[in-house]
């Protein structure tokens, strides 16, 4: 099936440097398109700089069918600062319009201005951002609120809507700030009139009010931050690391309104110290870290795993090793998140492929770490983190806690917190309840929770095995296949945010009668072997595009399946282009079949 063509279909990139308010003009843009009812996906790229200076750029793609992920080229780019814009020049399509200022109020070095880069086939659209903004509030400080109503006039979009998100916007703010932004941008709008479109795309009309006043512009944190709050957290302990700060800021905002506990902690290890106290405790508890926070907290995350205490910790990936790249995206924190610790830890680890998908699996993670006894890992990444996407979250609160039910005891039975079951669900209490006075240790024990190597075999059986159920959760999807049905030519496999690029390439292959099909898995930990070998065997080549050096998941796989895959990996610090996925995929269809296999690894074993 090819992808529905659309009616509108734009992406907007504004450029700039820090204090140019590149990023407040992207955020009144996207809520503006989401609020006419419009699919939005959007993504800003800050400096690395500590101090704040560099550049910002703001990209946002307003469709009204449903897109997963950023095109290489805009429709339009907005120039604040020449210098950093000229480089996103070629980024812009043939006919796609280039905004920029005309009228410099200083001499510029030969090259110097953003019309000399210009190619013939793109559309220059030179005016006085400056002069504007100036007439309308005197100061220059709203060039972006002005350069913002010459691209809304341009491309007709209603001046009303955004009139409310920049009311929203600076609401906090004296009433001359909205006052002042409202003149700039309709300023602009009135220039934008006068003036003869070229280019040859359009935003459509605003579609129904009923999709945009249900629609909520979030992030990946935001997501994940509000899934947590409706399913009831009730102690966050968090120390600050670029990309999942955000998490920590909203929770210390909202959860003390809403009776939880929050504490900012010295260090990554007491952040998840206290969080599995607090889960062993009885308590619905989180921490988020980055890839070096989360290797500070392994040792702990083996105490949850011996102790099966349940808790959630979300992390956010960033590239590395070592401090590595802060600002940066990469998915090279999967072994880490999957394998981490000593001997055998396994945890169940998530990996939500788009903003939605970090609301609800932040919301159930709580639910199946209960469930199994065990840590929740929320594997994201920056680009997940910080993408913008329209998302229509339930109306009534999906992930409310049940009631705990408290072991019953019968008379002169000594309580098991550790007994082997058929599941490997032990009886769960909390300390205080009567007659359930229990051992816990990061030793190995015996049923009781006496340390003892007697049940070694035992203990890691139980806790392995007890987790298999965890990939047909009920109401979680741990994997699903997309495009063709039966053979196929060319199977991906994906993963995490990656995801979105790599449905984008279904999409376009199968306007070109390619036969393909994808799966996106979302369990990694334990992995759903048994779909993805169905899947594989459908597949006359299995491709797996991801942003990490080794290929990780590739690796996994591969290990769990026994078959080859092909891998396609990169570390630019971006996220993946579709037509590089494409191109791979072009390759390998003009490629042999590698042999066939005869066999696939299962949870249980190698399987003939």
């Amino acid at each position: 099936m090819e992808q529905p063509r659309v009616g509108t279909d734009i992406q907007f990139a504004i450029c700039g440097s820090a204090g140019d308010g590149t990023i407040a003009a992207g955020d009144i843009m996207k809520r503006a398109a989401a609020l006419m009812g419009f699919k939005v996906i959007a993504f800003d790229i800050y400096p690395p700089e500590i101090r704040g200076f560099g550049k910002c750029i703001s990209r946002i793609r307003i469709s009204d069918a449903q897109t997963y992920s950023l095109k290489r080229h805009s429709d339009v780019l907005i120039s604040l600062n020449d210098a950093h814009a000229i480089p996103h020049v070629g980024e812009v399509r043939d006919f796609g319009a280039v905004l920029f200022e005309d009228n410099s109020i200083a001499e510029l070095p030969e090259g110097g201005h953003i019309s000399a880069h210009i190619r013939a086939a793109q559309v220059p659209y030179g005016f006085g951002i400056r002069e504007i903004s100036e007439k309308a509030t005197g100061l220059a400080r709203s060039r972006n609120i002005a350069a913002l109503g010459y691209a809304a006039g341009l491309f007709n979009m209603p001046p009303g809507i955004f009139h409310q998100i920049i009311a929203e916007k600076f609401a906090k703010k004296p009433r001359a700030v909205t006052e002042d932004n409202t003149r700039a941008f309709d300023a602009g709008v009135e220039a934008a009139a006068r003036v003869f479109k070229l280019d040859d795309v359009s935003v459509g009309r605003p579609l129904s009010a009923a999709s945009g006043a249900d629609a909520v512009m979030m992030t990946g944190n935001g997501a994940i931050a509000r899934g947590f709050l409706e399913a009831g957290i009730q102690a966050y302990f968090g120390y600050p690391i670029t990309p999942a700060s955000s998490i920590m800021e909203r929770m210390a905002a909202a959860l003390p309104r809403e009776g939880g506990r929050f504490l900012q902690t010295e260090d990554e290890i007491s952040a998840i110290a206290a969080t599995l106290g607090a889960g062993y405790a009885g308590a619905r508890a989180a921490t988020a870290t980055s890839g070096p926070g989360l290797a500070l907290m392994t040792e702990m995350m083996g105490l949850g795993v011996m102790a099966e205490v349940p808790f959630v910790v979300a992390v956010s990936q960033r590239g590395g090793p070592s401090t590595g790249l802060p600002t940066k995206t990469e998915q090279s924190d999967l072994n880490l998140a999957v394998y981490g610790g000593s001997g055998d830890a396994q945890r169940i680890v998530l990996a939500p492929t788009n903003v939605e998908g970090c609301y609800r699996c932040a919301g159930m993670a709580f639910e199946i770490a209960e469930t199994y006894q065990t840590p929740v890992v929320l594997l994201v990444d920056l680009y997940l983190s910080n993408r913008f996407e329209t998302v229509i979250p339930p109306r009534k609160n999906i992930f409310a806690p049940k009631p705990r039910k408290t072991p019953k005891m019968g008379k002169g039975e000594e309580y098991q917190r550790f007994r082997l079951t058929e599941s490997g669900v032990s009886p769960r209490s909390i300390p205080g309840e009567a007659g359930l006075t229990h051992t816990v240790t990061g030793l190995e024990h015996d049923e009781i929770g006496h340390p003892s190597d007697r049940l070694h075999n035992e203990m890691n059986a139980k806790r392995h095995h007890k987790l298999l159920p965890a990939t047909h959760f009920p109401g979680l999807t741990t994997q699903k296949r997309f495009g063709d049905s039966g053979k196929v030519d060319v199977g991906l496999l994906g993963w995490g945010s990656t995801f979105g690029e790599i449905l984008e390439t279904l999409y376009t292959a199968q306007g070109q009668d390619i036969r393909v099909a994808v799966m996106k898995v979302v369990m990694l930990s334990p992995l759903p072997v048994d779909e993805i070998a169905a899947f594989m065997d459908d597949c006359t080549h299995v491709l797996v595009p991801e942003l990490n050096f080794e290929g990780q998941f590739a690796n996994m796989i591969s290990g769990a399946t026994g078959r080859p895959v092909t891998r396609l990996t990169q570390t630019t610090g971006a996220p993946m282009l579709v037509d590089d996925i494409l191109a791979e995929l072009h390759r390998l269809i003009d490629s042999p079949a590698p042999p066939p296999t005869s066999s696939h690894r299962t949870a249980e074993g190698v399987r003939a």
